[in-house]
């Protein structure tokens, strides 16, 4: 039963052995967590890992001041004030971009593509952080907060469902490699499904952390605002930011979640001291503005020829050569690869500061019969395209974006389950319980729908099940961070959804 309870003290006792050993890397923590089935908890070893490492940031939080009011009683009026300074904030900026300066986040649409890549890790686990109170569906107290984790997951919408935008997003622009990024940018990943892993001991951290995470910041919307310049889909980021208004949407869900939460019996005091530890954890770790500013063109092309060379050195004859050397001789050593470009340059296989066209190399790897086609991907493609192209700047990467447009995503669907997905998400629940759970409920689903097989599977298990409490356990695993976005995990979330009280 979730408690709100004191968090006690370093150093933390525990009744397992695996506790006390060192903690393992935020990365770890991410996959191992995610590869258990979406914090499942069954493993318990990592079970003990991940709240280690949760512990381990709550204590890196002491260092950290909090903007939160001492008083919490006064957060209604904080968060109003917050959104009046953010709006503020961004008039001005959209006032300074119209007066002509410029792009006050990314220097390039490589710049960008690398910020999508770069905080995909948290991206792809969004909303995590709640999803270990969905197993306390009845209790009402956590209602606001169970809300907000079925808007996250779209209520089973592909088109609105967070972490299936974002996979999309980076399908879209060819950003799929995001795994071997260093562990700082697991951090807030792994805090997320961490705090969902131990939501019952942590219940004040996953409120503080949720308090947080959904104010509207300004970073969301010039981000925005700067991505739809570069002809990149903003949808995704447009979406947080009608979803997390303070009026209707989550601001105003998460403190009604932290209201409703507050012991009634115990010290409400010590718990909103541990609310506030767990909003800090929103501080830690890789976040927008930090990964905006880490960005640096050279070294990111460099590391990208740097990984081609494991490759290419095998893949050259001895009569391709640069500077009297072969090129598989240039990639036989990583080291050499910043030269390799420079001689690359200086032989006139590229034209720096110019349009892209005009380099002999990037006809390799671009064009109906490029020699290289298929080497670089296309979001490597545009980071060779700005780094030729230089700070003026040329149109386009010659390679044709894969952003789904709205009506493309509303198509998705045919994807995902076929026409299951076109009715409402009332009639799926109703023709799966109609033997259970009300004589009203009609427009059973039969055998005629163009289900998946697994979905058939599902309609068929759930209707198998003696009654609701053990459906809705059978659903909460399908809704879990790692199968939600799972045609399976899609239904079972409008499921769900339509049978909340």
């Amino acid at each position: 039963m979730l408690q709100a309870i004191p968090r006690p003290a370093p150093p933390y006792t525990t009744t397992s052995r695996a506790a006390t050993e060192p903690a393992g890397t935020a990365r770890q923590v991410y996959f191992d967590l995610l590869d258990d089935g979406g914090t499942s908890g069954q493993n318990a070893g990592q079970n003990a890992a991940s709240r280690t490492f949760l512990e381990a940031q709550l204590d890196a939080t002491r260092a950290l001041t909090a903007d939160l009011p001492a008083d919490m009683r006064a957060i209604a009026a904080w968060i109003e004030h917050n959104n009046e300074q953010v709006g503020h904030q961004y008039r001005a900026y959209l006032a300074e971009r119209h007066a002509g300066a410029p792009r006050r986040y990314f220097t390039a649409k490589s710049h960008a593509l690398h910020f999508l890549k770069s905080v995909a890790p948290t991206k792809l686990v969004d909303g995590a952080w709640l999803y270990g109170l969905l197993p306390h569906w009845r209790d009402a107290r956590f209602t606001p907060l169970i809300r907000i984790y079925l808007e996250e997951l779209g209520e089973g919408v592909p088109d609105k469902n967070h972490v299936l935008l974002y996979k999309q997003l980076l399908a879209a622009h060819d950003c799929g490699q995001w795994q071997d990024l260093d562990d700082n940018h697991f951090i807030q990943g792994a805090i997320q499904l961490s705090l969902a892993a131990h939501a019952g001991d942590f219940l004040p951290e996953v409120i503080g952390f949720n308090l947080g995470y959904e104010q509207l910041p300004l970073h969301l919307l010039i981000a925005a605002y700067e991505l739809n310049e570069l002809g990149i889909d903003p949808y995704y980021f447009t979406l947080h930011v009608t979803v997390d208004n303070a009026d209707t949407g989550h601001a105003k869900k998460s403190l009604q979640g932290l209201q409703d939460a507050l012991p009634r019996a115990g010290d409400a005091n010590a718990f909103y001291q541990r609310v506030i530890d767990g909003y800090k954890l929103n501080m830690l770790g890789a976040g927008t503005t930090s990964v905006i500013a880490a960005f640096d063109l050279d070294e990111e092309l460099i590391s990208v020829f740097r990984k081609k060379s494991a490759v290419g050195k095998f893949a050259h004859s001895d009569y391709c050569r640069v500077a009297q050397r072969t090129v598989s001789d240039w990639l036989a050593d990583p080291a050499q690869i910043p030269a390799f470009l420079d001689a690359l340059v200086n032989a006139g296989w590229i034209r720096r500061n110019e349009d892209p066209k005009n380099s002999r190399f990037w006809k390799l790897i671009q064009g109906d019969r490029a020699e290289m086609f298929g080497v670089f991907s296309a979001y490597e493609q545009q980071l060779l395209h700005d780094w030729i192209a230089g700070p003026a700047g040329y149109p386009g990467s010659g390679q044709t974006p894969r952003t789904l447009s709205y009506k493309a995503r509303q198509r998705l669907h045919d994807t995902l389950g076929g026409q299951a997905y076109d009715r409402p998400p009332g009639d799926a629940a109703r023709g799966i319980f109609r033997r259970h759970y009300g004589s009203g409920a009609s427009g059973a689903s039969g055998g005629q729908d163009d289900f998946s097989s697994e979905l058939r599977v599902l309609e068929e298990t759930l209707s198998s099940l003696p009654g609701k409490q053990e459906a809705m356990t059978m659903l909460v695993q399908l809704m879990s961070p790692a199968r939600h976005h799972t045609s399976a995990g899609l239904m079972a979330t409008r499921i769900f959804t339509s049978l909340l009280p």
